[in-house]
């Protein structure tokens, strides 16, 4: 799989960077798997910013992942893995027995020329296979797990992550989420056996300003660099604190370490153990 690699220290950009490197040279994604992407660039359709700190960057074209796997009882042969502009994982290319090709998330120790399938009833319990929450033991690593069945993955795709089925009992299934939030979910949710590959996306160093650049993120300014009119920590003569007694947003919103969770939703009760709140 990948793995990060760094670079001697010819020039200041590149002495502290790092760079994930697939084990093969990148091939281009097929055109019938990809979409046009516009860039917005943090624009509502007013054209008014509503999301600072976005524009220009490199153009991408947006692969289309299959988080449903519907194909079921059908096996699949892993082509290739890919890099995907759109998300921190990468990609696997399928190649179905039926000539059919789809992308995935890759998990981690999944091998090209490997061979998994996708079913509602119990399958090997093997990297990449995917079947309900219900036909998969106890302690075992997940990712890409429904909210609802038949929706679609929705939670755990993220490079590194997965979350760990702690039981089976009646119509739930109770997992454990990386945050260390314990969740109910109806076991007949489909989930892909083991973690999201690309795990040392987390330890990457961009090195320089132009990789921000190329991702299409631009400078962002401190508030307290600012004057009083443009954010509330603006203002002072020279290196002054931010004058409030806590830290707020551009719009005058406290930030930091404030619940944004709404009070009240239906999904709590499904809730067994709240997350882990890690202190700054």
């Amino acid at each position: 799989m990948s793995k990060l690699i760094s670079y001697r220290p010819l020039t200041p950009g590149r002495r502290h960077a790092g760079v994930i490197r697939l084990p093969k040279p990148i091939e281009k994604a097929p055109r019938a798997l990809t979409v046009g992407k516009r860039t917005q660039a943090g624009r509502n359709n007013t054209g008014k910013i509503t999301v600072r700190h976005q524009g220009s960057g490199v153009k991408q074209r947006i692969r289309i992942v299959d988080m449903k796997r519907e194909k079921f009882g059908i096996t699949a042969r892993v082509s290739d893995i890919h890099y995907d502009p759109n998300r921190t994982a990468h990609i696997a290319l399928l190649s179905y027995r039926d000539g059919e090709k789809r992308y995935i998330l890759a998990p981690m120790g999944l091998q090209i020329g490997a061979t998994i399938v996708s079913d509602t009833s119990a399958v090997p319990i093997e990297v990449g296979n995917r079947m309900p929450l219900a036909f998969i033991p106890a302690g075992q690593s997940v990712h890409c797990i429904e909210l609802s069945p038949g929706k679609g993955g929705k939670i755990i795709r993220s490079a590194g992550s997965a979350a760990t089925l702690m039981n089976v009992e009646g119509d739930w299934a109770q997992l454990k989420m990386p945050s260390g939030e314990v969740r109910m979910f109806p076991k007949d949710c489909m989930a892909t056996v083991g973690q999201v590959g690309n795990a040392d996306h987390r330890n990457v160093r961009l090195g320089k300003a132009g990789r921000m650049r190329k991702l299409g993120v631009r400078p962002r300014v401190r508030g307290k660099a600012m004057n009083p009119v443009d954010h509330p920590h603006g203002g002072g003569e020279g290196l002054q604190p931010i004058g409030m007694k806590g830290p707020k947003n551009v719009f005058g919103k406290k930030a930091y370490g404030v619940k944004t969770r709404r009070a009240g939703r239906l999904s709590d009760r499904l809730i067994l153990k709240r997350r882990v709140r890690k202190h700054a």
